[in-house]
């Protein structure tokens, strides 16, 4: 088993496609790079006179009218009707503060997450695309059935391409995240605020990291699956797409509590350790009126683990007696 997937690691890596994979995920990791430099680069000298000359002027009106603003709001809130809220909640007027305007600094701390949880949605897609491509090109070309006369196990085969897809993604997923992470840092400590980044911050973002590596093995190894069913590479893309956009938006978007049973959020719940949605919630008030309110939910990490671990499991069993039991012509 071992010599095979030696084997198929060393076909997957001379495929022209994972070079070409390979290199759409470097320019991704350099625009990400170059996107976060931008972003986090400070106000020039004259923006930033502009933000200042615009601070005293709010802080001036609001120096100048404090006492007539309080008069007319507490008018206001004499007219309410009752249940009313409280006056000091509805009548305060926050004193404005140089840091309100203008461009706020970039924290490290607060856009890394959010980078590592993008950056794991572009590469389990690559790895999906060139593991559908790796099993579902055999199948096209009859590759596969050459294959089987020299090694007529089929579970070995299909063990080991699978193996060898997840493995071969390991440290291509491991690279890429460490340099997103570690790029990152490096702009936003000379141009914004890293002075957050404690050992805890540094922890998190690893496994963060950590979990974005294992997903992006099993997309490579579901991508086999799926390339193996349906023996063609566009087919296998046009799957996917079809679910993201009819399941994930249009079928997500009418009913909502259905959410906690897609793929993606399970998939964020998973890499971010826990992941929120938000669902309508109506109810008919004492009056008769008929309100509606969005509340936020959460998921949770270990829903997510197991929903993605069964998930991976099935597909991994049907594929496998599929390629037992059927014909590879």
């Amino acid at each position: 088993m071992i010599r095979l997937t030696k084997v198929e690691l060393r076909r997957l890596i001379a495929r022209r496609l994972t070079a070409v994979g390979l290199l759409g995920l470097f320019l991704i990791t350099i625009l990400l790079l170059v996107a976060t430099y931008f972003e986090a680069r400070p106000l020039s000298a004259t923006e930033q006179l502009q933000a200042r000359q615009q601070y005293e002027m709010a802080h001036k009106d609001w120096v100048d009218h404090a006492a007539e603003n309080l008069k007319l709001c507490e008018a206001d809130w004499a007219k309410q009707p009752d249940p009313k809220p409280k006056l000091e909640e509805m009548c305060t007027y926050p004193e404005p503060r140089p840091e309100d305007f203008g461009k706020p600094p970039t924290i490290f701390a607060e856009i890394m997450p959010e980078l590592l949880q993008g950056s794991s949605y572009f590469l389990a897609f690559a790895a999906f695309l060139i593991g559908a491509s790796f099993f579902g090109a055999e199948f096209s070309s009859g590759a596969i059935g050459n294959w089987l006369t020299f090694e007529p196990r089929r579970l070995r085969v299909y063990g080991s391409k699978l193996l060898a897809a997840a493995t071969g993604f390991v440290p291509i997923a491991a690279v890429v995240l460490a340099s997103i992470l570690l790029g990152t840092y490096v702009i936003v400590t000379r141009l914004g605020d890293s002075s957050s980044t404690t050992g805890k911050v540094w922890g998190d973002l690893t496994a963060i990291g950590g979990r974005a590596v294992l997903t992006t093995a099993l997309a490579a190894a579901l991508g086999c699956i799926v390339g193996l069913l349906l023996r063609h590479t566009a087919a296998a893309i046009g799957v996917v797409m079809a679910y993201l956009v009819l399941a994930e938006g249009v079928f997500a978007a009418f009913l909502e509590k259905a959410q906690p049973w897609l793929i993606k959020l399970n998939f964020d719940a998973f890499v971010r350790h826990d992941a929120q949605y938000y669902v309508t919630e109506c109810k008919t008030g004492a009056d008769g009126s008929y309100l509606c309110d969005y509340v936020q939910k959460t998921l949770s990490f270990e829903h997510g683990a197991w929903y993605l671990a069964i998930f991976t499991v099935v597909l991994v069993l049907l594929g496998g007696w599929v390629f037992h039991r059927r014909d590879v012509n």
